[in-house]
């Protein structure tokens, strides 16, 4: 047998390549959009990609199933379960609960695990010519390392009332059915350490069965199913914005982006017609280089492996928009725009002293300014972490308003006071200092350190009501 795991630190995301050495096959589990990747591998290895699978219809990704399946003319094998509302709109090999795929002499047993979702599957392998016993269970977005799916994203990111809770008793049921499969088996999820698909999510690849039943918070309920679905729900991360979208596009018939395209170098004049024209301009410097010089109404969201998660908070999926990117940078940030269907991107201009414009300077003060300007009554505070984060342990007299909502939110901070922003570490802060200069706040100062020095100088915070020392 031939297994490589595939790992996007971009979005967390994890597929897989599995195939039959003695017959040079192989099967795609959870493929992403930029699909040249598994085909390098095919090639390398001499085998040639004739199964593409998907545990259920991914919301934080654009999947790159239909893209691997016309280049190579493999077969699609994608669940047929959870109902007429969950069935995939374009032609596939449909699965349901204990079918069997064969590839060479692998053998996939098809396990309907919802809850996540209600179509969700996971994949039981077993390496025939190896041993009888099912050796790795690819789960998706049921079973992490240390955590599980949450059920609460179809109606939080996809605005599908009702289906929360259903979804959790479907996941409590589901993992029962985990919880009966032998402890040896590895386990081997779709998503790791920073994904919005879970809140505790681990850094390690893999796990056993075993494993988890010792250690996931999950299988500590098994005689309390209410206890279990009040954690499941309590203190999910906001889900980004683009989850929506990417519920729809993953399942409908969509146009395909079979190659990683390249991107047009804009000149100054083309750049200076599209920000007249209302055109956002994304400035993907890191926040340092920004703050030193950027131009007037550009967003900083830099391009890190973040990047693809918060272009889905602020980008709208039917507007064009241009890059502030290096040129050794710009195909990465391509590959990750593609990851969630982000194409309509005009192109990019590496030097912003090219426009010939005067730049903007970031207005970041030290820990002492703050200090100074949070005792103020006609200043604001805002703290742009999410609202688990701020409810853990905050600066006294703050406000929350998350930073991926702030557009959504502006009326929520006065243009008549001095508005003082934070985070956590300086990134978060210097997207909203870039979104809120670009809609007119004028009186705006960015404390860039944020809680990390704030805590690490020993500054007492609130947590909930009470205030003393940070956790």
């Amino acid at each position: 047998m031939f297994f490589q795991h595939i790992y996007d630190k971009s979005l967390a995301q994890g597929s897989y390549f599995i195939g039959c050495q003695k017959a040079g096959v192989a099967m795609i589990i959870d493929a992403k959009r930029d699909v040249d990747t598994y085909l390098d591998i095919a090639k390398q290895n001499n085998m040639k990609i004739t199964h593409v699978a998907e545990t259920h219809i991914h919301a934080d990704f654009l999947s790159g199933s239909r893209e691997l399946a016309a280049l190579t003319g493999a077969d699609m094998y994608l669940s047929d379960e959870g109902g007429a509302d969950w069935q995939y709109e374009f032609a596939h090999v449909g699965l349901k609960d204990g079918d069997v795929i064969k590839v060479g002499n692998l053998k996939f047993e098809v396990l309907h695990t919802p809850g996540h979702t209600p179509e969700s599957i996971s994949f039981l392998l077993t390496d025939t010519p190896a041993s009888p016993e099912p050796v790795m269970l690819f789960t998706g977005d049921f079973v992490f390392v240390g955590d599980i799916g949450r059920p609460d994203l179809l109606e939080k990111a996809a605005g599908i009332k009702g289906t929360q809770q259903t979804g959790a008793k479907q996941m409590y049921k589901s993992l029962e059915r985990f919880n009966k499969l032998p402890d040896f088996i590895q386990v081997w999820p779709g998503h790791g350490a920073g994904s919005a698909c879970g809140k505790a999510l681990g850094a390690v690849p893999s796990t056993t069965v075993g494993y988890e039943k010792i250690r996931n918070w999950a299988f500590q309920y098994d005689t309390n199913q209410e206890g279990f679905i009040d954690y499941l729900l309590a203190d999910q991360p906001e889900p980004p914005k683009y989850f929506a979208m990417m519920k729809k596009l993953n399942k409908i018939d969509r146009p395909l982006l079979t190659e990683v395209p390249e991107q047009n170098k804009l000149t100054a004049e083309q750049v200076k017609e599209g920000l007249a024209l209302g055109v956002k301009l994304i400035d993907t410097r890191n926040k340092a280089e920004f703050a030193a010089g950027f131009i007037a109404d550009s967003i900083n969201i830099q391009g890190n492996n973040s990047f693809a998660t918060w272009m889905g908070w602020f980008i709208n999926y039917d507007e064009p928009f241009m890059l502030v990117a290096s040129e050794n940078q710009i195909e990465d940030l391509t590959r990750k725009l593609m990851r969630i269907g982000l194409d309509n991107v005009l192109g990019y201009i590496d030097d912003v002293n090219l426009l010939g414009i005067e730049l903007q300077k970031s207005d970041n003060i030290s820990i002492d300014e703050f200090n100074t300007l949070i005792e103020d009554d006609n200043v604001q505070v805002i703290d742009l972490r999410s609202a688990s984060e701020f409810k853990n342990g905050h600066v006294r007299g703050a406000e929350n308003v998350f930073v991926g909502t702030l557009p959504q939110n502006l009326d929520k901070i006065d243009k008549n006071k001095q508005v003082v922003i934070y985070c956590q570490a300086g990134d978060r802060a210097t997207i909203g200092y870039s979104i809120l200069k670009k809609n007119d706040f004028k009186a705006v100062k960015n404390y860039s350190a944020g809680m990390s020095e704030w805590i690490s100088k020993g500054n007492d915070v609130v947590v909930g009501d009470m205030i003393g020392e940070c956790c």
